[in-house]
């Protein structure tokens, strides 16, 4: 994507709070995920929650980065990752990546904001900014995410069932939709006989504990895998040279990888000539 286009989704969702990026993927791949997601669900015995948040009627495969190497692209897509990185920074992590698939009968999830666990005053700095990648057509009457626009500049997030105006985030199969943290939000009712299937990529700040533990989710002998970038991105890395070492090395070092870490402080003990 040309910088200034990536440059404009930034501003949107600093404006409004949220954007859409069109034909991301193509209808084959978008196929392909829905195959393999639905092995997953047979194989992991996936079952709707016992909860009204995650959905009677929904399904969702947590942590899929440990599922197979078809969702390692995701975090790293070139289109999508430098908004995100435009919205937190260079040093953001995943959060966590897992599949939303809303069936027939499903009720509309209540408003809420993917930062509001966070004991901060708002409106802060962004935290979280998150991306749903639709592998169906999102409508209005399928369960298209529900959001506030502007609601991410709210003084406060939503209260339980707290009802405001909201408008469907439709979307063709294919899309992204990448909205901020703060965003009020929430999965919609599916009036239809289809599910509505996506893949929830969520980002955090560096300096945020990520809703999903990936360096304990995922197996050590897969993230050795790993292209160098989606190993940072999981927390393989160190946040502006300090935070998240161990014992003063980059975490690379615990997947065998030599890894030499010159932290902030060290920098900062150089003299200017050295």
């Amino acid at each position: 994507m040309d910088p200034s286009e990536t440059q404009a989704h930034v501003e949107r969702i600093a404006d409004v709070g949220y954007t859409v990026l069109e034909d991301v993927f193509s209808a084959s791949h978008a196929e392909t995920l829905l195959q393999d997601l639905a092995r997953l669900e047979r194989e992991l015995s996936i079952e709707p929650a016992e909860n009204a948040f995650e959905g009677h009627r929904t399904w969702r495969i947590y942590n899929l980065l440990a599922h197979g190497k078809l969702y390692e692209a995701i975090p790293v897509h070139e289109r999508v990752l430098p908004i995100v990185e435009g919205v937190l920074d260079s040093g953001c992590l995943v959060s966590s990546l897992s599949s939303i698939s809303i069936g027939p009968g499903e009720t509309a999830q209540m408003l809420h904001a993917d930062d509001q666990l966070l004991p901060l005053p708002k409106p802060h700095v962004p935290t979280v900014c998150n991306t749903m990648w639709a592998l169906t057509d999102f409508t209005a009457e399928n369960g298209a995410t529900r959001i506030v626009p502007k609601s991410h500049l709210a003084d406060r997030s939503p209260r339980p069932d707290e009802e405001v105006a909201w408008i469907p985030a439709t979307l063709r199969a294919g899309s992204v939709l990448v909205w901020h943290g703060s965003l009020w939000h929430g999965g919609g009712a599916n009036q239809t006989q289809e599910r509505r299937v996506g893949i929830a990529m969520n980002y955090c700040a560096g300096w945020v504990r990520q809703q999903e533990n990936q360096q304990l989710g995922i197996p050590r002998s897969v993230a050795r895998g790993f292209e160098p970038r989606l190993r940072q991105l999981v927390g393989y890395g160190v946040y502006r040279n300090l935070i998240g070492h161990v014992d003063k090395q980059s975490p690379e070092t615990l997947l065998g990888r030599d890894a030499p870490l010159e932290t902030i402080w060290d920098r900062a003990s150089k003299s200017p000539s050295s």
